[in-house]
């Protein structure tokens, strides 16, 4: 046993040993240092000659070295003794190096007809090609070996050769070849696809793959191809285009809706809100799964809601009563009550009959997390009322009984907001420390920013008389009261001009301008921010607020452009960075990614 001990020690040691020697010897490379690092290679290859990494670092070494006759009598000797392609390929790109082309390109040649015979080399072969840049000659490998093998299939190599030779279509045709063959690699090969097209569907990329794809639906009645025609589409944001294509798959299969399901759900959170209804509306007429109808009618409905005007409500009341008349008393219809408690109270304004219907809701049979979403809704009916006492016992309610879970930290969040609406700072702050660590990012940054908002304003004025209306402005806005809110702020500005909380006055009223659709003055308070506040942590929202004016609302791009590029430089730490970059890079023409 202690034998045995003692060999595996020796055995560790010289194992670490061995790797400790090989990472000298890489930064000896690194650092330019070739005649150190050709030694060190040299001990490492004698202790373990069988290793590729040593022998191809060995011959690396005495080329930087410029010593082309040591590595030819080096390979040669290797080649002898194992007939491994790839060090024939060493052998000729050793002479390339001398400028020899002549002589390398004859045992190229001679690597690459030998694949005819042994087609499984094919993959080592072609890597060879492929990591010394001959690209060509990757090519004709790969070709030559699934000519000589029909079983082998080297697309997905071949396509990427194509993407780094330039050749688009014949990259885009391999991808897709290999995709009809290996549909367990769509997923990878729509990567590889993404990096290559862009968000523009009059990119030249973008056009070369519809252009295959339509093609290949014309050639074949391969579902694959209406899949993959509408998954072009979709980066495209041509939602219409795919739902087209989704149609036609559903047609022809008759089998499950979830792919349109998915596309609705996706052309709803990108607020593209009439394909998102037809999409829905095709659910409800074509689906045989009442969950299914039942959530398509729950997302209908809050789309239309969504846009309504005043004079459309009594027009969408009626239509929540009829899907609850025929459905409202199925499990799966809570979400649509709860949906229809939300209308009544903050559309209709009809408060006491809200939480009236959802005190109804509470006696159903429902799961532990439907009752307490039912009781979420039911706290913010309440705090619209202002009747903050009762809202925060429906939070604490919550908390109480779904601990550590997802809504129950909403649940905390929702009760420091009520407490700083009733100006109660001190409790706020007490329940925002806790959430800070919170698994839901969203609540976690959520309570940091009223956390900053309350501590970097409550002690410069101990009266807190500013903090108080700007709370007093928030809970406003939750009314649904932006008017008079804007007017509270514009107070705020003109009162307590010199104090801290004047960048957070500005942002919450360039919001409330944007949800008037009165960009000019949203503009105005961004700029203001920019100019007189750049020091401070607001000014990336600024600077990403007005580039989302320029780009989505006032459909400038080219404004646009250079605040998302202000982000990117001067601003890497924001938590806008990924989005503005995403949108920098769409805006410029660049691959989606």
């Amino acid at each position: 046993m202690r034998f045995l001990f003692i060999l595996c020690l020796f055995s560790y040691s010289l194992v670490f040993s061995q790797s400790e020697n090989s990472a000298l010897a890489e930064d000896y490379f690194k650092n330019g240092e070739f005649e150190k690092a050709l030694i060190s290679y040299q001990k490492l290859y004698k202790n373990n000659s069988s290793s590729l990494d040593y022998i191809y670092k060995l011959v690396r070494t005495h080329q930087q070295l410029q010593q082309y006759k040591e590595v030819d009598t080096f390979l040669k000797t290797l080649i002898e003794i194992k007939n491994y392609p790839p060090f024939t390929i060493e052998l000729g790109y050793n002479y390339a190096l001398q400028n020899d082309t002549i002589t390398a390109n004859t045992y190229y040649n001679n690597v690459i007809n030998s694949v005819t015979n042994n087609p499984s080399s094919a993959f080592a072969v072609g890597q060879s090609f492929h990591n010394l840049s001959l690209l060509n000659q990757a090519i004709a490998t790969y070709t030559k070996a699934m000519e000589s093998n029909t079983e082998f299939n080297f697309d997905m190599q071949l396509a990427r050769i194509y993407g780094e030779q330039g050749d688009v279509k014949k990259m885009f045709t391999k991808y897709i070849e290999f995709g009809a063959d290996n549909t367990s690699y769509l997923n990878t090969i729509k990567r590889e696809l993404n990096t290559f097209i862009s968000e523009n569907k009059d990119h030249q990329n973008n056009k070369i793959l519809r252009l295959i794809l339509l093609k290949k639906i014309q050639d074949s009645p391969d579902i694959l191809w209406n899949e993959m025609l509408s998954w072009l589409f979709i980066q495209q944001k041509e939602y219409n285009k795919a739902f087209a294509q989704e149609k036609a798959i559903y047609k022809r299969e008759m089998a499950s809706l979830d792919r349109i399901e998915e596309l609705a759900n996706i052309a709803h959170n990108q607020k593209d809100n009439e394909i998102a209804t037809s999409i829905f509306t095709y659910i409800v007429e074509n689906t045989q799964n009442l969950d299914s109808k039942i959530n398509a009618y729950y997302n209908i409905l809050k789309i239309k809601t969504s846009i309504a005007s005043p004079e459309d409500y009594e027009t969408i009341n009626k239509e929540y009563l009829d899907v609850l008349a025929e459905y409202g008393g199925l499990m799966s219809a809570i979400d649509l009550k709860i949906a229809y408690g939300h209308f009544l109270a903050f559309y209709l304004k009809q408060t006491d009959k809200a939480i009236h219907f959802l005190k109804e809701a509470l006696k159903a049979d429902a799961s532990q997390q439907k009752i307490a979403e039912i009781k979420l809704e039911l706290g913010d009916i309440l705090v619209l009322e202002e009747k903050f006492n009762e809202a925060l016992i429906y939070y604490t309610q919550i908390q109480r009984s779904l601990k550590n879970s997802t809504i129950s930290q909403e649940a905390r969040f929702k009760v420091a907001k009520t407490s700083y609406y009733k100006g109660d700072f001190k409790w706020a702050e007490s329940q925002l420390k806790i959430l800070k660590a919170s698994t839901s990012q969203l609540t976690a940054n959520d309570a940091l920013d009223l956390k900053l908002l309350i501590t970097d304003n409550k002690l410069e004025d101990s009266l807190h008389v500013a903090l108080k209306s700007y709370a007093k402005a928030d809970l406003l806005h939750f009314q649904n009261k932006n008017e008079e809110a804007i007017a509270l702020l514009d107070g705020i500005l003109i009162t307590h001009s010199s104090e801290a909380i004047i960048p957070q006055t500005l942002l919450k009223q360039a919001q409330l301008f944007e949800i008037k659709k009165q960009y000019d003055k949203a503009i105005v308070n961004y700029q203001q921010i920019i100019a007189n506040y750049n020091d401070g942590i607001l000014v990336d929202d600024a600077i990403y607020g007005i580039a989302l004016l320029y780009d989505k609302q006032l459909e400038q791009p080219e404004k646009a452009k250079p605040f998302y590029e202000t982000i990117l430089f001067n601003h890497q730490d924001s938590i806008f960075f990924v989005e503005a970059r995403k949108r920098f890079r769409a805006l410029r023409g660049d691959s989606i990614q």
